[in-house]
């Protein structure tokens, strides 16, 4: 439940509306809300406030946060454009979700609604002296929000749309997703043995698993007595040829009879990937940008060697993980999930480095000197992957590269490769 309640938390914030409904609701209430300090008394000796000073205030609140809203999403749209452009689309739900972005323009919208509603109020007299008095304090206060809001956001709207800034927020978000999956590898369900038997269960719609709610799958396999083996992991496409899961049971005849709809309305399912429990989606979007850098007309070397300096760090976290030799929790031991592959995740990430920035000396050695970093982690899954990798970058080097010195030079940094495959 509280997975499910994440990732719908998560689908809201990248929704522009709804921080600002509910601010705007808020408001009303807040404006209403003042009128209560008249009935229960609550400021005996508050100071005389007179109607028009507090007009006064809301009036350059309404004829300026309404403008100040506007320039807002300009400049949020413009960051969301260069953002696309600059780095790539796949990473736009990231610039999308920035909290101090959206609490801007909601504290914008929020201040304006606020004003005109308690200047309608104040007109037809519905606050008395400590309902005044109440209503200027929060009017102060939601100039104060203002000032404050605007500050912060000028200081994030000048490098959202930068893509250092984006290259950060993937890492992060990749790290986030990455940490989960090493804690949870199996969804704390048993480690799947890859068997293609049982009846196949089918999605009810095409498009990429987004989340897969173990729970569901569990308590179904309870109430039927069956044992079910999930397919596809969260970020797979879903198509009608190819089964998410497989339904094991000792009676043929018991499990051919199961509702497969409610097995397949646990997988949830979208028209993009997602960050949340789909690691290797931020090492596809990371190699993004990195490509996009090494393309001829924008000839960006220097992106593409920081991108490779984070896959290290979080490939890194891999080798940390397994050298662990705690066992992991298991609650649902009536549903079996597989891992995901490090050579797939590496696969992600160094490929598309590899093929697009093979005629580019720097960007080869980097990739040579980040893979032997990770082959000395202490790893023999995460050497194996880093020694294979290396290869693949030699051999689209040597045929990209026309100098010879260069290739040399590749040669002498790949000498690595050699070295740990002999001792192997």
């Amino acid at each position: 439940m509280q997975a499910q309640i994440r990732f719908m938390l998560r689908r809201l914030k990248e929704k522009l509306w709804v921080k600002p409904l509910f601010i705007c609701l808020l408001s009303i209430a807040a404006a209403f809300l003042a009128q209560v300090a008249d009935q229960m008394g609550l400021f005996p000796r508050a100071p005389e406030v007179t109607s028009e000073s507090i007009k006064m205030l809301l009036s350059t609140i309404s004829s300026s946060m309404l403008v100040m809203a506007v320039f807002a999403v300009g400049s949020m749209l413009s960051a969301y454009q260069s953002a696309s452009s600059a780095a790539t689309p796949r990473a736009f739900t990231l610039v999308l979700a920035d909290d101090v972005s959206q609490n801007a323009l909601s504290t914008f919208i929020g201040a304006f609604i606020f004003s005109i509603v308690a200047q309608v109020a104040l007109t037809n007299g519905y606050y008395e002296r400590d309902g005044r008095f109440t209503l200027f304090v929060m009017t102060i206060f939601v100039f104060a929000l203002v000032i404050f809001s605007f500050i912060r956001w000028i200081d994030r709207i000048a490098h959202l749309g930068r893509l250092d800034t984006i290259i950060k927020k993937t890492e992060d978000a990749t790290e986030e997703a990455l940490c989960r999956h090493l804690n949870e590898p199996t969804l704390r369900a048993l480690k799947a043995e890859g068997r293609i038997d049982g009846v196949a269960i089918y999605a009810q719609t095409i498009g990429y698993i987004q989340r897969i709610d173990i729970g569901g799958i569990q308590s179904i396999a309870n109430e039927n007595d069956l044992f079910i083996e999930v397919a596809s992991l969260p970020g797979a496409f879903a198509a009608p040829d190819k089964p998410v899961a497989y339904i094991r049971s000792s009676q043929l005849t018991l499990a051919e009879k199961i509702d497969t709809q409610a097995i397949a309305k646990c997988f949830f399912i979208g028209s993009n990937r997602t960050f949340d429990e789909d690691p290797r989606f931020g090492f596809v979007v990371l190699s993004e940008i990195a490509s996009r850098a090494l393309s001829p007309g924008i000839n960006d070397p220097g992106t593409a060697i920081r991108i490779v300096d984070a896959f290290v760090r979080l490939l890194s976290q891999c080798a940390q993980n397994s050298t662990q030799t705690e066992p992991k929790q298991v609650d649902f031991d009536r549903v079996a999930i597989p891992e995901i592959l490090l050579n797939d995740m590496f696969d992600d990430a160094f490929n598309p480095v590899a093929r697009d920035g093979a005629g580019t000396i720097e960007v080869v050695i980097k990739l040579q000197k980040a893979l032997s970093t990770l082959a000395d982690l202490g790893s023999a899954p995460m050497k194996k992957a880093a020694l294979g990798r290396a290869n693949l970058v030699f051999a689209h080097a040597e045929n990209a590269l026309k100098v010879s010195e260069e290739i040399d030079k590749l040669r002498l940094v790949s000498d690595f490769v050699s070295h740990r495959e002999s001792r192997s």
